[in-house]
């Protein structure tokens, strides 16, 4: 939905989406939703020794999180390095903003305000897996391994 006026909220005044996929889980508080406006605003949890996603980068999105409390190890292009409560941490679109957050608490919630820019359709990069992602409105839509990449014409008359 679009945002038409200023919005004043609490964390504990909205539901949060939870996933959990094995090594990944976390409760997403929407804030400000993709459709329809220039950025998205949320706050994430990672629960205890999980990851929310996978390493990964963006081709049209620029990613902000701000560590409201918590710690963990952040991974990009560089290394591993540790993140704690006041830090901003920057992903711009590209390989060079590949990131992967994970809380290396085994007993604190990692908190973060996550605010993305957004596109309409934008194309994610999974470097571990060798994925490709495509994001259509904000939503997952089809993921294929990069292996089976074909030339434009495969398949045409």
């Amino acid at each position: 939905m679009k945002i038409t006026k200023t919005i004043i909220v609490k964390q504990e005044d909205t539901a949060p989406k939870h996933e959990v996929h094995g090594a990944y889980e976390y409760y997403k508080h929407l804030i400000v939703s993709k459709e329809e406006n220039q950025c998205t605003v949320a706050i994430m949890e990672i629960p205890p020794l999980k990851a929310a996603f996978p390493y990964h980068y963006h081709v049209d999105i620029t990613e902000v999180f701000y560590i409201i409390s918590g710690e963990g190890s952040l991974r990009t292009e560089e290394g591993e390095t540790k993140v704690t409560a006041g830090d901003v941490l920057v992903f711009p679109p590209g390989i060079a903003g590949s990131h992967k957050l994970c809380n290396t608490s085994p007993t604190e919630v990692l908190r973060y305000l996550d605010c993305d820019t957004t596109s309409r359709s934008d194309v994610a990069f999974y470097p571990d897996s060798g994925k490709i992602g495509l994001i259509l409105n904000g939503k997952p839509h089809s993921f294929y391994k990069e292996a089976d990449r074909t030339s434009y014409y495969d398949g045409e008359l």
